[in-house]
């Protein structure tokens, strides 16, 4: 750069910095502007905006009249139909998650499937039972019937036959209910679903207070890695659940901290008591099932709408086990009795919220972080919009009033959403077909699974676990890739199976955080070389052959730079450029006294001199091979006080060493920073000497300041 070419640099740099100063103060009044907007909106009413928000509210109304039948009737048809089929087995199957009869899980797929239709902004996600929730519903309800003095031993209750309900009297008050066509009185089943709807009814209020407060934008705290080692581990303590109906074996279950060990514990024990009968149907039906898995999956292109396996396996099943007299003849466990009909609806006890706001708590989040994840995974994937904070009032409203009808805790679920959508599915429209088939077999055809065998449930919940354990392979790619983040799954994953489901989702979440936090504490840091014929600049660590700058050091910083990195900082630059100006003025003190005993008489008078002494602290720092440093701010996204005070540290302590300091690619923000902190002086002056657009527009007045000094010297 010719002395010509950087005078007009220099001029040319206040003007950008006052058409800087000005945009600011224009976006300071806009921003004034914007928020009195946005107040006097907030506070005024119209019929305009209540329309919008009525509408907003319940989006069925904007896009139903506009449904295109001709386009979106077959596959919708099509694709509720398919998932209606694949609801009504897997939620028989989960109530034996939820420690809840099936007639339960029925109703909350139906009134799910609904409510969702009317609330949701997504198109495609199926909403309704979710293993994992229900997996969290059942451990809170053992916990609370096995303190109200009950049974867990499911043996205990014997299951209802021909409309005799007197096995289910307990020697406790009992309450009365209507069931269908039924008058049972009943002890823990009434309790059990009693707890349940409390649960279900204070999780819906959680997340509509988070929806209320917009707090949607939560769920990015989730980070992947904590959810699939979430799934996965909850995935294990499922399966371990339902080992026992595998082979037939009657053990309690094992609530709260350590199931997932004391069951095993109990299975080894009770090996011997191994029902042969249901070991055989569970090998059969595991064997279908897996194998139509797969095949489904190998040829799923040429598929177009996959086999209901689930159901065609628990129709045989059903009638293997009623003809061959399943249960009498070798004392298979059955399903029992499911009524038919709508039980009334009856208000939650709100006295048992106290016992279960906080079990509420893990069952809100996981219920809108899988929901909205999936919503806006699918949104991205067809391209369209979803609104966070309103699938957050649908998913709250899909437990409040279901809550109201006897029914669990719902999500959105990834397994039946990728069957929704692989079967033409455009709206959701398609979720009331499906409610209209879990309805059909609500009011006609659920006393013919009486006969139903439990192992076979077992076996679909079990087989439907796959793609949660699969996980376990990708562990070794997760730990190439990313070792935080495969720490993260691996501990979220033995928490959540060894302690609890509760507890593995605060570790995980905590954990993820602080890995987060450590991450921006100890950020990646480089030092720069020339990339030769080029302008540009990068890590000498990373690439090879790149050209080193002579008397100049490049410092990249790769984070905001604030409060609780700013130590680091400083210890990173330090170590990178190979000096500590504190330890090096120390060091050139210590030198200059040495000299000043060794030398007599009019010497030691020259050393006192000021111009003898700049010449003196040249000799005495002659082994640092660099003048400048020049620090890369593309990085730094933002400074607090703590880092600016960190920058005007350095500038300050290199200078006492005859070192510049120089900043390049800085952000507005950043500059707006350091200006309000003074770093460039007063007014400004000295800008254009330590602020520069580029790397490489630092590096060349690095070279020209070299240049010039060498010059003066010679």
């Amino acid at each position: 750069m010719n002395s010509e070419t950087e005078e007009t640099q220099l001029e040319e740099q206040p003007t950008c910095n006052h058409i800087h100063l000005a945009r600011r103060t224009n976006n300071h009044v806009n921003i004034s502007k914007s928020l009195k907007n946005k107040l006097r909106n907030s506070c005024t009413c119209s019929a305009k905006k209540a329309k919008k928000t009525f509408t907003g509210f319940f989006p069925v109304i904007r896009w139903l009249p506009k449904y295109d039948f001709k386009e979106n009737t077959w596959g919708d048809v099509m694709s509720g139909l398919i998932i209606g089929i694949i609801l009504v087995p897997q939620a028989i199957a989960y109530s034996l998650l939820a420690g809840l009869k099936p007639i339960y899980s029925l109703y909350t797929s139906f009134f799910a499937n609904l409510i969702y239709f009317i609330m949701g902004t997504s198109r495609h996600v199926s909403v309704g039972i979710f293993s994992l929730l229900s997996l969290m519903v059942g451990q809170v309800v053992d916990r609370e019937v096995q303190l109200a003095g009950f049974d867990l031993d499911d043996e205990v209750f014997k299951d209802i036959k021909d409309g005799n309900a007197t096995d289910f009297i307990m020697n406790i008050t009992t309450v009365n209910i209507t069931l269908g066509p039924l008058n049972m009185e009943c002890g823990k089943e009434c309790y059990a679903i009693s707890v349940a709807a409390a649960l279900t009814l204070t999780a819906g209020i959680y997340q509509l207070l988070m929806g209320i407060f917009r707090l949607g934008f939560l769920s990015i705290y989730l980070s992947e890695p904590m959810l699939d080692g979430f799934a996965t581990g909850a995935s294990l303590t499922i399966l371990t659940a339902q080992v026992k109906y595998l082979l037939g074996i009657k053990i309690p279950r094992s609530p709260g901290i350590g199931m997932l060990v004391t069951t095993w514990i109990n299975i080894f024990k009770n090996i011997q008591t191994t029902n042969m009968c249901d070991v055989v149907t569970s090998a059969i039906c595991i064997a279908v099932l897996v194998a139509a898995k797969e095949l489904g999956d190998r040829y799923k292109d040429k598929i177009k709408i996959p086999l209901p396996t689930e159901l065609v396996v628990i129709v045989v099943a059903t009638l293997v086990s009623h003809y061959c007299n399943l249960n009498e003849v070798y004392g298979s466990s059955v399903s029992g009795v499911i009524p038919t009909g709508f039980i009334p609806p009856k208000v939650p006890d709100f006295g048992l919220m106290g016992k279960i706001a906080v079990d509420a708590i893990p069952l809100a989040v996981v219920s809108f972080a899988f929901t909205i994840s999936l919503s806006e995974m699918f949104a991205k994937k067809y391209a369209y919009a979803v609104k966070a904070n309103q699938e957050m009032f649908a998913i709250g409203f899909c437990n409040i009033i279901p809550s109201f009808f006897h029914c669990f805790a719902t999500s959105a679920a990834l397994a039946k959403t990728l069957v929704k959508t692989s079967t033409g599915c455009k709206t959701q429209v398609s979720s009331v077909v499906s409610a209209i088939v879990v309805l059909l077999v609500l009011l006609f055809f659920a006393p013919l699974f009486y006969s139903l065998q439990k192992c076979v449930l077992a076996c679909i919940i079990i087989v439907s676990l796959r793609g949660a354990l699969r996980k376990f392979k990708d562990l070794p790619a997760l730990w190439r890739l990313n070792k935080v983040d495969a720490v993260v799954w691996s501990l979220t994953v033995c928490s959540s199976a060894l302690i609890s489901t509760e507890i593995g989702l605060m570790v995980g979440v905590v954990f993820s955080m602080l890995c987060l936090i450590v991450r921006t504490q100890v950020p990646h840091t480089a030092m720069l070389s020339h990339i030769q014929d080029t302008v540009f600049y990068e890590d000498g660590d990373r690439y090879e052959n790149l050209l080193p700058i002579p008397k100049t050091k490049i410092f990249r910083f790769e984070c905001p730079l604030h409060y609780a990195n700013k130590d680091y900082f400083l210890k990173a630059l330090f170590k990178k450029v190979g000096m500590d100006p504190s330890l090096e003025i120390i060091r050139q003190k210590k030198m200059l006294k040495k000299l000043n005993k060794a030398q007599k008489g009019k010497e030691q008078e020259d050393v006192k001199n000021s111009d003898n002494h700049d010449i003196h602290i040249e000799l005495l720092s002659k082994k640092n091979d660099f003048k400048t440093i020049i620090l890369d701010c593309s990085s730094i996204a933002f400074l607090d006080m703590s880092g600016i005070n960190t920058l005007k540290t350095v500038l300050k302590d290199y200078k006492e060493v005859q070192i510049s300091i120089l900043l390049a690619c800085c952000n507005t923000s950043v500059i707006d920073a350091l200006r309000r902190g003074a770093y460039f002086g007063k007014e400004d002056k000295d800008i254009k000497n330590m602020l520069f657009y580029s790397i490489h527009d630092a590096v060349q007045f690095a070279r020209e300041k070299e240049l010039a000094a060498t010059d003066s010297t010679v």
